[in-house]
Order: C-alpha cells, then sequence, then structure tokens
C-alpha cells in the first residue's frame, strides 16, 4: 500500500471518530474498555503491529481527543492531532513497526496538592500521549486479569468507591486497626530496570520494550531545559498509571501470599489487622519488602498504625461505634471549603459565583456522595448559601442599596429599613432572618446551584 492509499484509508477511519462516544470506567479517563481476553490475543511478540492497527488508534484518537488537556514542549493542541496524523501516521507507523520512533521529552508542571505540598507533573506531546493510549488499550487486557482483586485504582470497571467499601468490609469484620502506607514520591522513583522486567514478563515484543522504556528514559523540559530522567514514571501521560499497578502487583501478590486484608488505589495502599501490635508488625516487614524488593520508600511523615476514624483514605473516613458509616475526611471538608471560598472571592456578580461554583458543586458531588452520613452534606449545604447571601449583602455596601434590594426582593417597608441599617457584618447578616426570607433556597435553586444531598421527588 502506498502512502497516498494509506493517507485515504486513515482519513476514511478518523472520519467516524467524532461519534460521542465516552470512556465507560472510571479513573481519570485513562483505561480503555475491556478487548479481547488474553487467551484470545495474538503472540506478544507482534504486538507493535496491533498498537498499530486502524480500530486501535482511532479508539485513541477519540480518546485523547475527549481528555483533552495542556500541549506538551512542541505546543501542539489536541484539537490540531487528527489533522497532524491525517499527514503524518504513515511515517509515524513507520517508525513504530521498525522500532525507531523516538518519544519528545515532557514538559515539567509543577501543581500545589490539597495538603500543602508539590506535585510535578510531566505533560507529554499529544502525539505521545496518542501514542501512549494505543499501547496502554493493547497491553491493559493482557494484564487486567491477572492482578489483584483488591487493586482498584486505574483499572476498567474499578472506582476508588469500591476501594472504600472493601475497606469497610474489612472493618465490619473486626480488622480494626489499620496500616496506612503511603510511598515516598513513588511516580518520581520507580526504578526502571525493575518496572521493565516486570513488563518483560508478558512481553515479547522488543520493540515494544523499547519504546516504553524510551518513554520512561524521554527526559523533562523545565525552564527550556531538558534533564534526563534515569527513574520514575513521569505522572501526565496515559502509561504512567498502568505501568504503576505492574510496578505494585508485585506487593499485591506478596500480601496475598501472607493472607493479609488489604486495599490498594495506586501507590495508596491500607492493610487491615485485629490489633495494633500486628499492625507495627505488619508495617515493618512490608516497608523491608518494599525497600528490598522494588527499591521503593515508604514516607515516614504520612504512613502510620491507627485505628480507620483517625485516617483517611481517598477521601474518606469511617465513623466510631458498632456501624461503622463511610464519612468524608475532616482533610478532604477542610479542602472543599478552600476552594469555595477561592471560587467565591472578587467574584463581580452572583450569576457568575454560581457559574463558577457549578461545574465544581457537581464533580465534588458525585464522589463524595457516597458518604453514608448525608447530614454533613446538608451542613456544607447551608453553608454555601449563608455564603452566597454574605457576598450579596457585601456587594450592596450601603445601607441605601440593602433597603432597596430587600424591597425589590418582597421585604416589607419595616423589616427592610431594620435589616438594612443593623451594625453587624455580611457574615452575621448572612443568618439574619429577613435576608433569609429575602434569599431563600428556592432562590438559590432558581439559579441553578447544585444540592449536595439527593432528594426523591
Amino acid at each position: 500500500m502506498d502512502g497516498r492509499q494509506r493517507k485515504i484509508q486513515l482519513e476514511l477511519a478518523f472520519a467516524v471518530e467524532d461519534r460521542g462516544e465516552a470512556p465507560k470506567t472510571a479513573g481519570e479517563g485513562t483505561e480503555p474498555p475491556m478487548a479481547k481476553s488474553p487467551t484470545e490475543r495474538p503472540a506478544t511478540e507482534r504486538l507493535m503491529e496491533e498498537v498499530c492497527e486502524w480500530e486501535n488508534i482511532n479508539k485513541a484518537l477519540r480518546r485523547v481527543r475527549s481528555n483533552k488537556g495542556s500541549p506538551g514542549i512542541d505546543g501542539m493542541t489536541v484539537d490540531k492531532l487528527r489533522d497532524y496524523l491525517l499527514e503524518h501516521w504513515p511515517a509515524i507507523r513507520e517508525q513504530l513497526t521498525a522500532g525507531k520512533y523516538n518519544p519528545s521529552a515532557v514538559k515539567r508542571v509543577t501543581i500545589l496538592k490539597p495538603d500543602g505540598g508539590e506535585r510535578k507533573l510531566g505533560i507529554p506531546t499529544v502525539l505521545d500521549r496518542f501514542i501512549q493510549q494505543a499501547i496502554l488499550q493493547v497491553l491493559q487486557p493482557i494484564w487486567d486479569s491477572s492482578f489483584s482483586d483488591r487493586s482498584y485504582g486505574f483499572r476498567p470497571g474499578r472506582s476508588a468507591h469500591q476501594a472504600v467499601a472493601k475497606a469497610q468490609e474489612y472493618l465490619s469484620q473486626g480488622k480494626a486497626i489499620v496500616v496506612d502506607m503511603d510511598l515516598e514520591k513513588f511516580f518520581d522513583r520507580v526504578n526502571h530496570d525493575i518496572l521493565m522486567s516486570r513488563i518483560a514478563r508478558k512481553v515479547t515484543d522488543k520493540r515494544l520494550l523499547k519504546l516504553i522504556r524510551a518513554y520512561l528514559t524521554a527526559g523533562v523540559m523545565e525552564n527550556g531545559l531538558v534533564s534526563p530522567t534515569d527513574e520514575g514514571t513521569p505522572q501526565g501521560g496515559p502509561l504512567s498509571p498502568f505501568l504503576s499497578n505492574i510496578m505494585l502487583d508485585d506487593l499485591d501478590k506478596e500480601l496475598e501470599r501472607r493472607g493479609h486484608s488489604f486495599v490498594r488505589y495506586a501507590d495508596d495502599c491500607n492493610i487491615y489487622v485485629k490489633t495494633e501490635r500486628a499492625g507495627q508488625r505488619v508495617m515493618e516487614s512490608v516497608k523491608s519488602f518494599l525497600t528490598k524488593k522494588l527499591k521503593l520508600k515508604v514516607n515516614e511523615k504520612k504512613s502510620a498504625v491507627g485505628r480507620p476514624q483517625e485516617r483517611k483514605f481517598l477521601g474518606f473516613s469511617f465513623t466510631e461505634g458498632k456501624e461503622l458509616k463511610r464519612r468524608i475526611a475532616p482533610a478532604a471538608l477542610k479542602r472543599f471549603k478552600t476552594q469555595v471560598r477561592e471560587l467565591t472571592e472578587k467574584v463581580p456578580s452572583i450569576h457568575q459565583t454560581l457559574k463558577n461554583l457549578a461545574k465544581y458543586l457537581t464533580g465534588w458531588r458525585g464522589y463524595f456522595g457516597f458518604i453514608q452520613t448525608p447530614r454533613v452534606l446538608e451542613n456544607l449545604e447551608a453553608w454555601i448559601r449563608r455564603r452566597l447571601r454574605s457576598i450579596i449583602w457585601r456587594q450592596w455596601k450601603r445601607g441605601k442599596a440593602r433597603y432597596k434590594g430587600l424591597r425589590k426582593r418582597g421585604i416589607p417597608h419595616y423589616q427592610a429599613a431594620v435589616a438594612a441599617g443593623a451594625p453587624k457584618g455580611p457574615w452575621h447578616m448572612a443568618r439574619h432572618a429577613t435576608v433569609q426570607r429575602a434569599f431563600p433556597n428556592a432562590y438559590f435553586d432558581s439559579l441553578g446551584l447544585p444540592r449536595l444531598v439527593t432528594r426523591n421527588a
């Protein structure tokens, strides 16, 4: 097939890529749907051809376009990827199948973590994200059935909610002590040789092995300079979460061999035991295994043995008493309020404020609505409405404007005059009966403020 025929075939294939197909699995959009079972797949020495198949690359293109994301070091945006591939895919495919493709360095981006620390992300070019996604779609089905049932992160059909529910199940069985393990800078410290040896257990295609290692060692660009990478799997590309599961599968298998009750989501691992003494013993032995076997380090400051009510797991914690219920961890509640404050500060109008809030609250509710203590959500709803009322009161500034505003909202003359002349500040006045009457809950509902508690019709 000559280059012109390939381009025509590619264009026909790509022409159907905008069919509104959405990912059907959780995990930040990196997991592909399950394809053929491992027994139906071709021999692993020919996997590069499968990576480059039309169906696979079109699926990868749809996923990368739907995930969007920032450009890499070359500045190419996701919107330009399709046209670029129409022009250059035959040459790229030839490089891939010949084992000669060289990935670009990733762009280093530093973001603030919720706890105040920093997390370094490596943003691949859009083209490299596309190729990584195509690789992921081929490799994921080969491994997934062999991963532990207690591993929930970045896997098709699995979620953080399932991991939390499994933890709750262990607690209900009387395993009331948790060994909460946090790996120190895990994604930055993965040993390349150990990881590649694990991948080579199932992949014999030397071209693909070479390409994966090339992605690991492609380097990072920061402040215009490219630095080599001799360890780690930079977060930011589709392959990184999957590779983390391959790396930590040895940990899962070891914990299973020892008969432990555990739950792992990416690099967040909790082990459940009956006594604190047993927990301390498990902590030391697992730390030793991670250090010697996988060359990984446990974060001493963030790891601990304790009661689950005092620890957090994926943003959740548990109540006291015989009937353990899922609740929002205190740190997650604090982050929520901080985010709401930031979204509502210095906004010119209440309508813009609500627009800013709506998207965040909808996503937050989708995750934390999983709790079994709805009263906290009701309290947060009330807190948000009080904050919005205080913003309106502050924007009105003077007594005359406040009186006029209250009258427009149907408040009688005397009540409006008393409230407008009150010497209290906006936060206090947000709970004033007159202000609440002027701006009832239904007012914010009518403007599209999402509720955090789902109410039956």
